[in-house]
């Protein structure tokens, strides 16, 4: 495993104005590499990326964050990056993913933080405060279906089941990773560049993410958390979440439906909930808007 291995996208120098730490915490029985930033005594922010980037996802939000006052953590999920890549499906079900996340904010000696989850990472922020509600003070989804509402929109749903083929082909053997791998990872770029509005992912950002891809056993990581989805069941103690939540949802996503985003807001405890659309953003909100959505989320952080 190359945790602990010097590499370029591993640095928080690639932060050059926003004074953050790298480091490798054992959580889970894995070992997760983690950017830190802001003072340890600072209300904490953990930030959870998704398919297929990995912490430098949420660059554009650390500065910001820290100079309002939180403390922020942004892990490379497990299978990604410089993260520890179990070799089994089994070890990217639901509830392993969210257990990481709830040793890693024990890691910072905290009972809970304000929790942000972007695609698969949204996913991971549900089934946390489904499962674990109590380390979880404030979640913000963005992107990412309520568990229970995207299961219903794949069986009632023709136009999401479409939009979620590529999701069906994960479920291949080595295949896929031959495919993303293929012509220097110019599937999963286009991934990126095609699906956001242009001039979102510079060349820089792509260079990173290709050395991200690059790390061994990082392709099989990475999709065995569709493969673990499929294959097996989630069940969690309860539907509603009882943080406030915020869902920000960017409408002109390709792959995931604004109307799930409308029936998660169901969901979501009365008290303290939001639905903010991003409209004509793509999924890639976080990159397209970031100061509308990080002053979104620093509202809903501060909201009484």
């Amino acid at each position: 495993m190359s945790a602990n291995a010097a590499s370029p996208q591993a640095a928080a120098s690639v932060l050059s104005a926003v004074d953050a730490t790298t480091d490798v915490r054992t959580v889970n029985g894995v070992d997760l590499h983690v950017v830190a930033a802001g003072d340890p005594d600072d209300p904490l922010v953990v930030l959870l990326h998704g398919f297929p980037e990995f912490w430098y996802g949420w660059h554009d939000q650390l500065e910001p964050l820290v100079d309002a006052g939180y403390r922020v953590l942004v892990p490379d999920q497990r299978g990604y990056n410089l993260s520890e890549k179990p070799e089994s499906v089994r070890a990217y079900r639901r509830q392993q993913l969210a257990r990481d996340i709830v040793e890693l904010i024990d890691s910072e000696s905290r009972d809970a933080a304000h929790v942000v989850g972007h695609d698969w990472g949204g996913m991971v922020a549900w089934d946390l405060a489904l499962r674990h509600p109590a380390v979880v003070d404030r979640l913000a989804i963005v992107n990412a279906p309520h568990p229970t509402v995207f299961r219903q929109h794949l069986r009632s749903n023709p136009a999401q089941l479409r939009r979620s083929w590529y999701a069906a082909c994960f479920q291949v053997p080595w295949l896929p990773e031959l495919v993303c791998r293929y012509d220097d990872f110019r599937l999963l770029e286009r991934a990126l560049r095609e699906t956001a509005a242009p001039g979102t992912f510079a060349d820089a950002d792509l260079g990173r993410y290709r050395r991200a891809w690059s790390e061994d056993g990082a392709l099989s990581g990475m999709i065995n958390w569709y493969r673990a989805s499929a294959r097996y069941s989630t069940t969690v103690p309860r539907e509603r979440v009882d943080a406030p939540t915020l869902l920000a949802w960017g409408t002109d996503d390709a792959a995931l439906g604004t109307e799930l985003a409308v029936d998660s807001y169901d969901y979501c405890a009365r008290e303290g909930r939001r639905l903010e659309l991003f409209e004509g953003t793509s999924h890639w909100v976080q990159h397209e808007e970031p100061e509308r959505l990080t002053a979104t989320l620093l509202e809903h952080f501060e909201a009484e």
